[in-house]
């Protein structure tokens, strides 16, 4: 895949467009089709880098995968192989689920320490001290940690000093083939998570208060494959929102839950939005000028801290001074730089962004450094007078299915060379 994007900014995008399934669930229900064996069906599955990453990670396992369009068919064997190597787990940090995931189906676990985009620091302590708690022990030696559980997983009750998503599904995978009840509070409500448990109740396991901070999970003997349709992907639909109001353009995002963007189309309409919803789809229109808005990042059904860069490349080019809170990944900001190349006046202060809005951006050279930097870069490119060339846009393919071909069904003079 050629590794830049070109774009030439100044066309208002026109039109409508479809999302498919959330790269944020679906690479958890790819780990969730390890806990039984047999054939499982997972619909509306986007042609992404992750889910190919994914893919390898269950080949290793012994599991094969196999995707036709929007179909992704698993293949898990009666035996599989308690461990994820290094170099899959490094380029991806989902991979850490599987953790729970073969604990609790073959009593032990291999997984090298998590990669993915960098953020910062983000540890997995809350995942292995509630795994602790349910039986599980733990040795790291030489960047693995080597998990066990001897006498098998055990329900318990589990505190999470902050809704975690990460370990709120390891410990949910693990709970649900260990013997008895587990109860986890100040559990994460995100829809791809409340979509885990739904699918994991497919496969005949019992979970009560999905989409609460609260989950019991009753341990079961043994699940059986499902089929399941994975939620709309929020976050490609809110991407593609703020391309349309960044070029003062009117976009209708269709096959999408605008509940699950509340707090982002609350902020969009604060700045000027016209915003209209169906039960499946969202339109907006897009000022001459964003107004300036402050902004927090927060668990769900706070604002998404992976619209972060979105919003603050939109918010680049409005009228005065906005202040974007970054409360989820304290490293997040390796994508300011590369915009206030393009002209903006950006800088960080701690978790905080502070944005004075300009009246206009320069296309130029930069790098887009992880999935939603490159494409907040786009974004910025679209507004941007002359061309702009985001490298290293194979950051890109990890979380967007088709993503030039999008914006260029819009309108977009927006080519990948």
């Amino acid at each position: 895949m050629p590794d830049s994007i070109h774009v030439r900014g100044g066309t208002p995008l026109t039109g409508e467009i479809a999302v498919l399934g959330a790269k944020n669930a679906v690479l958890k229900h790819m780990v969730a089709t390890l806990l039984a064996p047999g054939t499982h069906r997972i619909e509306n599955v986007p042609g992404i880098l992750d889910v190919e990453i994914m893919g390898r990670v269950l080949e290793h396992v012994g599991a094969s995968c196999r995707q036709d369009g929007t179909v992704l068919t698993v293949d898990v064997p009666d035996d599989p192989v308690p461990e994820a190597p290094l170099e899959l787990v490094r380029q991806m940090r989902a991979s850490i689920l599987v953790l729970g995931a073969l604990l609790a189906r073959t009593g032990e676990a291999r997984v090298a320490l998590p990669g993915g985009d960098d953020f910062g620091s983000r540890p997995i302590d809350f995942h292995v001290r509630g795994l602790e708690a349910m039986g599980a022990e733990f040795d790291l030696r030489h960047g693995v940690l080597y998990g066990t559980a001897p006498r098998g997983l055990h329900g318990t009750d589990v505190f999470l000093e902050f809704p975690s998503v990460g370990a709120t599904e390891n410990l949910l995978l693990a709970a649900v083939l260990a013997d008895g009840t587990t109860t986890i509070s100040n559990a994460a409500r995100e829809p791809e998570l409340t979509d885990l448990a739904e699918y994991l109740m497919k496969m005949g396991a019992k979970i009560d208060g999905a989409g609460t901070s609260t989950l019991e999970i009753h341990g079961v003997p043994e699940l059986r494959p499902a089929v399941h349709r994975t939620v709309p992907d929020r976050l490609e639909a809110g991407t593609y929102l703020v391309a349309g109001a960044m070029s003062r353009g009117r976009v209708t995002v269709t096959d999408c839950r605008p509940e699950h963007l509340r707090m982002e189309l609350r902020k969009l309409e604060a700045t000027g939005c016209a915003i209209t919803t169906t039960e499946t789809s969202i339109t907006v229109e897009g000022p001459e000028r964003p107004v300036a808005v402050d902004i927090a990042t927060l668990p769900y059904p706070g604002f998404h801290t992976d619209m972060h860069p979105q919003i603050v490349s939109y918010l680049s080019v409005a009228d005065g001074t906005s202040l974007v809170t970054e409360n989820v990944y304290a490293g997040r900001f390796r994508y300011l730089g590369e915009l206030n190349r393009m002209g903006c006046d950006i800088h960080a202060d701690g978790q905080h962004v502070v944005i004075r809005g300009v009246d206009e951006l320069s296309g130029c050279e930069i790098e887009g450094c992880d999935i939603r930097a490159a494409a907040a870069l786009t974004i910025a490119g679209l507004r941007a007078d002359g061309e702009t060339i985001i490298r290293d846009a194979h950051h890109v393919d990890r979380g967007y299915d088709g993503f030039v071909g999008k914006l260029a069904s819009l309108g977009a003079d927006i080519t990948r060379a």
